[in-house]
């Protein structure tokens, strides 16, 4: 399989995709992910490879880049969503103007983390997005 494009999934653990385009925030993002409590099944480079790892990996929670080669992430966002409307979506985004919030709210996302970003806001935004209390 390829390294822009794996999964593997047990089913007794909450289970998350990362898709960024880029290796090193996907690398910080899956030890976050994994410091969370959540097992990362899968991940993706680009937009065009996302759902398909997605529908793959069936997973609990996608960390999702906005910006990236392919199908951007607002563009995933809305696609998986209607797909997979209990999905769980983590908006990893450098772009936090008031539309592009505001088109990632509408579209569905359940948080939103601006680059840069620290460990704490991720596994914070993680928890509010499953209905957990620090």
């Amino acid at each position: 399989m390829k390294a822009s494009a794996w999964c593997c999934a047990p089913s007794f653990v909450r289970r998350a995709v990362i898709v960024d385009d880029n290796e090193s925030i996907r690398m910080v993002l899956r030890a976050i992910v994994r410091q969370a409590g959540l097992q990362v099944v899968g991940e993706a480079r680009d937009g065009n490879s996302a759902l398909e790892v997605i529908e793959r990996c069936n997973p609990d929670l996608v960390c999702l880049d906005v910006l990236m080669p392919g199908r951007d992430g607002i563009e995933v966002l809305g696609e998986l969503k209607r797909r997979r409307p209990h999905v769980r979506v983590l908006m990893i985004t450098g772009k936090a103007d008031r539309e592009t919030v505001e088109t990632m709210i509408r579209e569905g996302a359940s948080g939103i983390v601006v680059k840069p970003f620290n460990a704490a806001r991720v596994i914070e935004t993680i928890r509010r997005a499953f209905g957990l209390a620090n």
